[in-house]
């Protein structure tokens, strides 16, 4: 194990993807391997969120191409909607980011959500750990793109950054609720369409009025597919990350962390498809009660 984690810690990539596999399969020694693991720097996680079509997978590629210019080595985590057969990731990172695929200093895993509501996988957390312990200079997480449910990027990333279009005008209402409090950075992509003005400023309100912990949320133009505006959002990415480095905010982040790890683990052998055989049998009798049935795996 000791021989595993210093490969791992000198940047081999085959030994990096056999240790996320293990991880994500609960495979024999996972536990063993993850309590071993150490950091020797701070590496940021940068949280990408925002609903589909916004182009979150474009702006990406355009953010990793400024940091791979700077000789930054980067860990891409693309989170996918599962396949309800297979529970595996139906979207696929190669389709969605193939033109760094074969970059050497970026390393790209997708990972089905199987399941979860809040928009990450179940084992994201382990995983950016792993990613952290290999000497990633950033960690970049893509979310599904959900809308609200996706609120748990904010216990994971140091800086969430949520993705919209000019066409999500009508949405701010809705979201303010929901998403739109968990963001740090604020993207207006594909800025070069009709109305992105009147979208911009009506986004700089609405982050106007959700100060949190002295931070205002700026909110950044671009159009990723032309490269624009990619520089400006680095920086803003940038001066969050120093904005929040403070403990409070650590301790905050590794606590949030904490409880879903807890939650997880606490949940792993209660099966959906168990329940469902259970529930099939029991709804048939009349004094059937949920409340009583749920509380065998509560106790």
């Amino acid at each position: 194990m000791n021989e595993t984690i210093q490969q791992l810690q000198q940047g081999d990539k085959r030994v990096l993807a056999r240790c996320i596999s293990m991880v994500e399969n609960e495979t024999t020694g996972y536990e063993s391997f993850l309590e071993q693991l150490t950091f020797d720097k701070h590496i940021p996680i940068i949280g990408i969120t925002g609903p589909p079509g916004a182009g979150k997978s474009t702006l990406i590629n355009a953010l990793v191409k400024h940091l791979t210019d700077q000789q930054k080595q980067i860990a891409i985590i693309a989170v996918d909607p599962s396949s309800p057969f297979n529970h595996g990731a139906i979207m696929g990172d190669r389709l969605r980011m193939s033109e760094h695929f074969l970059h050497p200093n970026v390393f790209i895993r997708s990972m089905a959500t199987r399941g979860s509501l809040g928009g990450l996988a179940p084992k994201i957390f382990e995983v950016c750990d792993v990613f952290r312990a290999a000497n990633f200079d950033h960690i970049i997480i893509e979310t599904v793109g959900v809308g609200q449910s996706e609120v748990e990027i904010a216990a994971l990333a140091e800086t969430t950054v949520l993705v919209l279009v000019p066409e999500a005008g009508d949405e701010i209402q809705t979201m303010k609720s929901g998403v739109m409090e968990i963001a740090d950075v604020y993207v207006v992509n594909k800025s070069d369409r009709e109305g992105a003005d009147t979208f911009y400023n009506n986004l700089f309100m609405a982050a106007h009025t959700n100060i949190r912990n002295g931070w205002e949320a700026p909110v950044i133009k671009t159009v990723a597919s032309k490269n624009e505006g990619i520089e400006e959002l680095l920086i803003a990415i940038e001066k969050h990350i120093h904005a929040s480095n403070n403990s409070d905010k650590k301790i905050h982040l590794l606590a949030e962390k904490a409880m879903m790890m807890i939650r997880n683990m606490r949940t792993k052998d209660i099966s959906i498809e168990q329940i469902e055989i259970d529930l099939k049998e029991l709804t048939t009798k009349t004094d059937f009660n949920i409340y009583r049935y749920i509380k065998k795996f509560i106790q």
